[in-house]
């Protein structure tokens, strides 16, 4: 059986230190002091199977988070500039000018740079926000330095073999205070992503799956796209800890007459050759080039694994991608205390530089966990994030949107940790997040024809959804910038301002019927569709003129 990890709760219900003797400026530590950081092993080493120690010379790669030197400070300026009433709405700022008011001081990037070094680590390159060290070296060395023990463990549940510490990394105290994370202690491949195939695959694309221009048709992006507002000039990023093959999405053009650009691969963390994973990185890809075909797509590719997962955040922030689409989650419980704050910091940064960043919310309904309770994914629940729910779509004869029901497997309920959002709290009077933010298509049977790994199959899941809401966010991009308009930005600040205004019934397919497990769809606001699809050009309408 599964266990909750406790020490999540209420993590992020304020800016709490990760350290726990960092906590009181107040409190004296000898320098040389051992802390320990809290919450830094991994969850199912609760439920695993040891089966014996790691070879002294293995080499481990790792990611050392350090503490934003002024959390407060990055708080209070996200609640300025995602408020459509305060002067700062929307005045982002450049990855730059985010290090030098809240990224870590140069002095302490360099102390703990000399630390690393000093254990016989090899020390890479350190992020463009100053919060992210990269590091390696042997099993041996990696002991010694964090202080702790590193084992090989079986887990029953999944039947994987996996590595990792037994206890809480330790730091010396003067290291301990600007360091809030150290990923790569283990290998657990963390992160599940949320597509499901309908039927056999085949050779010619199924007539009953969305086609390029079926999906256009469907939410209202046909005149947008011919009008020449395809995404041009806006870049979407892709974060995804599997590889594709570039000549399926060739396949894919091919049919639909699209000419994309090619997609690049950005690596973080060493990036990965697995290829368990391919497709759902081509439908990321096809979905996006079919509703966004002018947009540059940048695939970013690291290890299914923490220091994975804090590479890739660490990349795409440090690199400024506009738009970021995200198909790979797991249950909260499932990420450690430690890891989730330096992934949440990496998410304040991208929405305090404008990022619009979507993440599906999971394919398990309301129990994401899979435990008989309620519960709900990450990163999809971190407010920085706009969680993405699915629907059941159903076109007219004609091909335009008839309407939208929930999904059953759409992701959705409350958030175990995040506290209520400021741009939430009128449509969310709990004390904690709700999820998702907005919906599109996601069930498997009105879901999009996808080419991958050498046949045409029909695909959905919620990870079918983030990219097309990246998509559009891209065409909308193209757009504004064609009318002088301000881009999309943090996309939870925009959605929430147009869904409370006059013009939600025209923005938005307002998705009233459907459940998913726990919850129900409802007029408006709701835990499983958020504030539904969006009806693309009567959304540009409304905020573009």
């Amino acid at each position: 059986m599964k266990s909750r990890l406790k020490p999540l709760i209420g993590l992020i219900a304020a800016p709490l230190p990760i350290l726990a003797l960092a906590a009181s400026p107040a409190l004296a530590v000898a320098p040389d002091a051992q802390v320990a950081l809290r919450g830094d092993v991994v969850q199912a080493v609760s439920h695993a199977t040891r089966t014996g120690t790691v070879a002294a010379d293995r080499q481990i790669s790792l990611a050392v988070s350090l503490q934003s030197r002024d959390a407060a400070g990055l708080d209070a300026f996200l609640a300025q500039v995602t408020d459509p009433k305060s002067a700062q709405y929307q005045h982002y700022l450049t990855v730059d000018q985010f290090a030098d008011r809240f990224g870590a001081a140069p002095a302490s990037v360099a102390k703990v740079v000399s630390y690393l070094k000093a254990q016989g680590l090899k020390v890479g390159a350190t992020t463009a926000n100053r919060l992210t060290i990269e590091a390696s070296g042997s099993a041996a060395q990696v002991q010694k330095a964090f202080g702790t023990s590193l084992a090989a463990f079986h887990d029953n549940a999944s039947g994987r073999d996996f590595f990792a510490n037994t206890a809480a990394p330790v730091l010396p105290a003067g290291i301990a205070a600007v360091v809030s994370d150290v990923s790569g202690l283990n290998d657990f491949a963390k992160y599940t992503h949320f597509s499901t195939a309908q039927g056999a695959p085949a050779a010619k694309p199924n007539i009953s799956g969305l086609t390029p221009a079926k999906a256009r048709s469907a939410y209202n992006l046909t005149s947008t796209i011919n009008a020449g507002y395809t995404g041009k000039g806006s870049t979407v990023g892709l974060v995804e800890f599997s590889g594709f093959q570039q000549s399926n999405i060739a396949a894919y053009d091919k049919q639909f007459s699209l000419t994309p650009s090619t997609p690049t691969v950005v690596n973080a963390g060493g990036g990965t050759t697995d290829l368990s994973g391919q497709d759902e990185v081509e439908l990321d890809i096809e979905v996006v080039q079919a509703l966004a075909p002018g947009a540059a797509v940048k695939v970013y590719e690291a290890p299914n694994s923490d220091a994975g997962e804090t590479a890739i955040y660490a990349k795409l922030v440090s690199d400024n991608v506009p738009v970021v689409s995200i198909s790979w989650g797991t249950y909260e419980a499932g990420e450690t205390p430690s890891n989730l704050v330096a992934v949440d910091t990496d998410l304040k940064e991208a929405a305090a530089q404008g990022q619009s960043v979507y993440a599906a919310s999971g394919d398990s309904g309301s129990d994401d966990q899979g435990n008989g309770g309620t519960s709900v994914d990450f990163p999809a629940s971190d407010p920085w994030v706009t969680g993405t729910g699915g629907t059941t779509l159903t076109t007219s004869s004609s091909g335009a949107w008839s309407k939208e029901t929930a999904w059953s497997g759409s992701g959705g309920g409350v958030s175990s940790g995040f506290a209520t959002p400021s741009f939430q709290s009128k449509v969310n009077t709990g004390a904690k997040r709700a999820v998702p933010d907005v919906a599109a298509v996601a069930n498997p049977s009105s879901g999009w024809a996808i080419y991958t790994q050498g046949s045409w199959q029909v695909f959905g899941g919620t990870s079918a959804a983030a990219p097309n809401w990246a998509a559009f966010t891209a065409v909308y991009n193209s757009e504004a910038a064609a009318k002088g308009k301000p881009s999309f930005g943090f996309a939870n600040g925009t959605v929430y301002a147009l869904a409370a205004g006059s013009n939600y019934g025209s923005a938005f397919h307002d998705v009233t019927s459907g459940s998913n497990g726990a919850y129900k769809a409802a007029a408006g606001y709701d835990k499983v569709t958020g504030w539904g699809s969006y009806n693309g050009a009567n959304f540009l309408k409304a905020q573009l003129g």
